[in-house]
C-alpha cells in the first residue's frame, strides 16, 4: 500500500501516556507506507511522541486539564465539576484543527479519544476501547453519551480482538455491532524476544496527577525492604533523562523519570515481574510479551478496575487496592498464569485502505 499521496494527522488524548503510546505503531506503520505524518497533542502525550518522531510537525493542542482527585471516590464529582472547562477545551480544539487541516492540507485525522479531532469533509478515525463509558451509576449515561460521539466518524477503531477471547470485555464490546466498528486487534509498541533477566521487580507508573505522584510515594516507602534488584520508571517525561541508584536494606532500586519504546521495551523483557496501573495500554503491551505482573487500578477510575478485577478473578493477574497494596501481595502473583503472548498482527493495509 502507497500512502504518499496523504498527509494523516495523529493526535492522542494526553491522559497518562497509554493513548499516545499505543499510536506508536500506528504512526510507524503509516510512515512505513509513504505517509506524510503530523502529530497533534498536549503535556505529556505530545511530549513523548515528539520524542519519539522528532523528524515529525508537531502541534499543541488545547489542554483538557484532567487531573485526579486525591480522593478516588471524589473523581466523577470533580470530572463534573470540570466538565465545562473539557467542553471549553473541546470547542477551541475542533478551531485549532480547522487550521491545521487548512495549513497542513490534512487528507485525513485519526483521534485516539480527543473529542474535538474531527473535520468534515476528509476521512475522520476514532480510536478507543470504551465502547461502554463505565461511571458505576451513570454508566448509561456516560455510554450513551460516548457512542453518539463516534457516530459521526468514518470508522471506530478498537484495539482488541472481537471474538469471546478478548482483553476489555464488556468495556470494548457491545450487543449491537454499529457498521463503522472495526476491530485491529491488540496494539503494542513492544516486539517478543528473548532477554536475560536483570531485575526482580518494574515499578511502571503512569497517568494523570497526583494519583501518579501518590503511587509513586507509595512506592518507594514499601520498596525499603525489598529484597533484590528493583527498578522504577517514573513516567514523568523531561528534557533529559535523570537515573538514580537507590540502595536499599536488602537490595538496589533504579529509578528513572522516563525511557523510550526500545529502552523500555528492553527492560520490561529483562523484568521478572511487572507492578503497574491496569491501563489498556499496558495491559496490551505486558500481552504481547507474556509478562507476569501485578496490578494497582488508579483510585476511582473505573474502566482500569474493570479490566484489573475481571484478570484478577480470571486468574490471570492478581490485582489490588492502592490503600491495600503493600510488598506481602506481589506474593499473590505466583498462583497466577500472567498474561498469553498473542501472536496476532494488525492488518494495517487493510485498517487503513479507508483513506
Amino acid at each position: 500500500m502507497n500512502l504518499s499521496q496523504h498527509t494523516l494527522l495523529v493526535a492522542p488524548l494526553n491522559w497518562g501516556l497509554g493513548h499516545s503510546t499505543r499510536c506508536i505503531p500506528i504512526i510507524k506503520a503509516l510512515l512505513d507506507r509513504g505517509a506524510n505524518v503530523v502529530i497533534a497533542s498536549d503535556g505529556v502525550a505530545l511530549g513523548l511522541l515528539k520524542k519519539e518522531f522528532p523528524e515529525l510537525t508537531a502541534y499543541e493542542l488545547s489542554s483538557y486539564r484532567i487531573s485526579y482527585a486525591k480522593n478516588g471516590r471524589l473523581f466523577k464529582l470533580k470530572m463534573v465539576l470540570n466538565s465545562y472547562k473539557i467542553l471549553w477545551a473541546i470547542y477551541k480544539e475542533r478551531q485549532e484543527i480547522k487550521r491545521i487541516v487548512r495549513v497542513e492540507k490534512i487528507t485525513g485525522l485519526i483521534s485516539d479519544n480527543r473529542l474535538g479531532v474531527y473535520c468534515k469533509g476528509i476521512t475522520n478515525v476514532f480510536i478507543t476501547h470504551q465502547l461502554r463509558v463505565l461511571s458505576g451509576s451513570t454508566t448509561a449515561i456516560s455510554s450513551k453519551m460516548h457512542q453518539q460521539v463516534f457516530k459521526k466518524y468514518d470508522a471506530v477503531w478498537v484495539p482488541d480482538f472481537e471474538s469471546s477471547s478478548n482483553l476489555t470485555g464488556k468495556l470494548g464490546h457491545l450487543d449491537k455491532k454499529p457498521n463503522n466498528l472495526v476491530y485491529l486487534g491488540p496494539l503494542s509498541r513492544f516486539k517478543k524476544k528473548k532477554e536475560p533477566i536483570a531485575y526482580d521487580l518494574l515499578a511502571l507508573l503512569s497517568g494523570p496527577e497526583p494519583q501518579r505522584s501518590m503511587l509513586e510515594e507509595k512506592l518507594l516507602s514499601e520498596f525499603k525492604s525489598f529484597k533484590g534488584q528493583a527498578i522504577m520508571v517514573r513516567g514523568v517525561i523531561e528534557e533529559e533523562q535523570k537515573i538514580e541508584d537507590l540502595q536499599l536494606d536488602h537490595g538496589s532500586l533504579k529509578v528513572v523519570n522516563y525511557m523510550q519504546s526500545e529502552e523500555l521495551m528492553s527492560i520490561v523483557r529483562q523484568s521478572a515481574m511487572v507492578l503497574c496501573r491496569s491501563g489498556y495500554t499496558t495491559v496490551m503491551d505486558l500481552a504481547k510479551l507474556g509478562k507476569k505482573a501485578f496490578f494497582i487500578p488508579t483510585p476511582g477510575q473505573y474502566e482500569q478496575l474493570h479490566i484489573a478485577e475481571r484478570l484478577d478473578a480470571q486468574k490471570i493477574v492478581p490485582s489490588c487496592t492502592q490503600n491495600e497494596f503493600t510488598l506481602e501481595q506481589l506474593e499473590r502473583v505466583e498462583g497466577y498464569s500472567g498474561l498469553a503472548v498473542f501472536s496476532s498482527e494488525v492488518d494495517f493495509d487493510l485498517v487503513f485502505s479507508i483513506f
